[in-house]
């Protein structure tokens, strides 16, 4: 369990033992002079509520500074000359689309491309004070199709992005694997979806595709 889904964990059972005892006592927040006693319960459940969905409501956003990036996106990679692509493999450009699931405290990214799929172990979010200018930070681990693991075995890698705004529409990055390649990420914004299962799934909705 990371450290934002124990946060979350922990203020909901918190809040919910809490507000059980209260319940279980007689203590009504409907009698005015209990009120306060339920205050725990309403931070509680309010950090639960910030950190799922209200960090990115309109003006709250602005105060929390922090780009709202989830949802589905068009990431089109261009490895670079020098890398160790295995005979038969793509040299690009690589259509892939990214999904990325994000709370306040957290962020999670899965990567498919038509022939493997790979998932975050590890992010970051780094937003220098009175820049527009974030970075995003991944390592992952790549899980190729078993049809493709005789020249495409499961490996590592990490990638950084930048992105510019509150509610970032392209962005632009990097990537490194275990494979000894490299290369350049361009990232385009489809929507807020990350309910897409397979590669195709999410190509079929992406409007640049003949068949969206």
């Amino acid at each position: 369990m990371n450290q934002a889904t124990a946060l979350r964990t922990g203020a909901t059972i918190a809040a919910t033992i809490y507000t059980g005892v209260l319940v279980a006592l007689g203590l009504y927040p409907s009698e005015f002079r209990y009120l306060f006693a339920y205050v725990p319960s309403v931070v509680g459940y309010g950090v639960l509520a910030f950190d799922k969905w209200a960090w990115h409501w309109p003006g709250i956003h602005r105060l929390t500074g922090r780009p709202w990036v989830a949802g589905t996106w068009r990431v089109v990679l261009s490895p670079s000359p020098d890398s160790h692509i295995p005979e038969g493999g793509n040299r690009g450009p690589i259509t892939t689309y990214m999904t990325i699931e994000q709370t306040f405290w957290s962020l999670h990214a899965m990567l498919r491309t038509a022939e493997s799929t790979s998932h975050s172990s590890n992010a970051t979010l780094k937003a220098p004070e009175n820049s527009s200018t974030c970075e995003i930070g991944f390592v992952y681990e790549n899980r190729p199709r078993v049809e493709h693991q005789h020249r495409s075995p499961r490996h590592e890698g990490a990638c950084r992005i930048a992105v510019t705004g509150l509610s970032p529409k392209v962005a632009s990055g990097h990537y490194y694997t275990s494979r000894f390649t490299a290369g350049d990420m361009d990232f385009t914004f489809l929507d807020r979806s990350t309910d897409y299962g397979t590669f195709a799934e999410a190509q079929d909705a992406d409007p640049q595709h003949p068949s969206a």
